[in-house]
């Protein structure tokens, strides 16, 4: 792997091997979304603990302080909303000599296997992974299902991740999922972490879903409206980085949130 390659995956994959990114990128099909109406402000707060932001080119230019040394991951595919015909039916929207602009550590792109634009979905990866690899930026690949949340099974999602590291991908962001998730990522040579999805009914379960896919091999989460549209999205961020960055319990995290949601500072220096 070439220095300026392997100097990004080491910005985005920590020295422990797992990493947290942030999402803030649902405004590019969702608009303004409830508590993203100002990207900035919600992402403020979260930033120091997590690893790397993941966001368009519109809302890092409007919306992030260009000081933020965390590694940014660029959102480059889009041209669809949720009121257009079909999520699946993407484009490339941003190009590499704009990621570079941008200081971009990764860019990112949404494939959509199964549906009538797969062809379509899988050749915009291998276009920008070429382009990546000219450049030494990596790209992470997010195998979306749209609104078709049933397919989130393990046999669906291996499939997804396996071709989406066959063409290329350093990185490939997918959904956790009860039965098998450890098939998902076993069959998948590259990093896979883990998408949240919509909001979760409580805390808790968002703890035991990561939980669970940590122990079976995911190195980190892309989680976003888990997070930010929680009622307390910090202790939530840090709840969650105990889990990721030090091998916490589900019970360990939950005491952690409750503890930081009650502002007594008494969080172990180690949890954050």
């Amino acid at each position: 792997m070439d220095w300026g390659m392997s100097n990004r995956m080491a910005q985005l994959i920590q020295p422990n091997g797992r990493t947290m990114f942030l999402p803030i990128d649902h405004g590019y099909f969702q608009g303004p979304t409830r508590n993203l109406e100002q990207p900035g402000k919600t992402a403020e707060p979260l930033l120091p603990y997590a690893d790397a932001l993941f966001v368009t080119r519109g809302v890092l230019r409007s919306s992030i302080d260009p000081a933020n040394t965390k590694p940014i991951v660029l959102r480059v595919s889009g041209g669809t909303s949720m009121v257009g015909h079909d999520l699946a039916d993407e484009g490339i929207t941003t190009s590499m000599e704009e990621a570079i602009r941008l200081n971009a550590s990764a860019v990112g792109l949404s494939l959509f296997i199964g549906t009538e634009y797969e062809k379509q979905s899988l050749l915009n990866l291998g276009k920008l992974v070429n382009e990546g690899e000219k450049y030494g930026i990596p790209v992470m690949a997010v195998t979306a299902v749209g609104r078709e949340l049933e397919q989130r099974e393990s046999r669906y999602l291996a499939l997804c991740c396996r071709i989406a590291a066959e063409l290329g991908a350093r990185v490939v962001k997918t959904y956790w999922c009860a039965d098998g998730f450890d098939k998902v990522v076993d069959g998948c040579p590259v990093p896979v972490i883990m998408a949240g999805g919509p909001q979760a009914d409580t805390e808790r379960e968002v703890l035991e879903f990561v939980h669970d896919g940590m122990q079976n091999g995911a190195i980190g989460i892309n989680l976003g409206r888990n997070i930010w549209q929680s009622d307390h999205p910090v202790p939530m961020i840090r709840a969650l980085r105990h889990i990721v960055h030090h091998n916490g319990t589900v019970d360990d995290a939950q005491e952690i949130f409750d503890t930081v949601k009650a502002g007594d500072g008494r969080v172990p220096a180690a949890a954050v």
